[in-house]
């Protein structure tokens, strides 16, 4: 990965509290998987900012070395690593999800 590359995405994980790196958008997204984080952010009403990986392909394969994690969706909040669909469901459906993005600061006001 260059590192004009993994320049852009850190300044893209830094300036935006959640970040989505998603392969479509979240009013069209083009993978199942995708879907559902998205679904999930939006069912929480979480303010979110996606990135189309398939609108770039330094980017799609960027961020997978970025975070040495092998799959899109990936889930960054306050830059920090959260994971692909897999655990981002798995702390939705235990309660997890939704304490972590309060303790983060970024769910929305009750």
């Amino acid at each position: 990965m260059s590192a004009t590359v993994q320049d852009d995405i850190r300044d893209i994980i830094q300036s935006n509290d959640v970040v989505l790196f998603m392969k479509g958008t979240p009013v069209f997204p083009q993978c199942g998987f995708s879907s559902v984080v998205a679904r999930v952010l939006d069912h929480l009403q979480v303010d979110y900012h996606s990135v189309n990986v398939l609108e770039d392909h330094d980017i799609r394969e960027g961020i997978k070395a970025y975070s040495d994690w092998p799959t899109i969706p990936q889930l960054y909040v306050k830059g920090e690593f959260v994971g692909g669909c897999d655990i981002v469901k798995e702390m939705f459906e235990a309660g997890e999800l939704q304490i972590y993005l309060k303790d983060k600061g970024v769910a929305p006001a009750a």
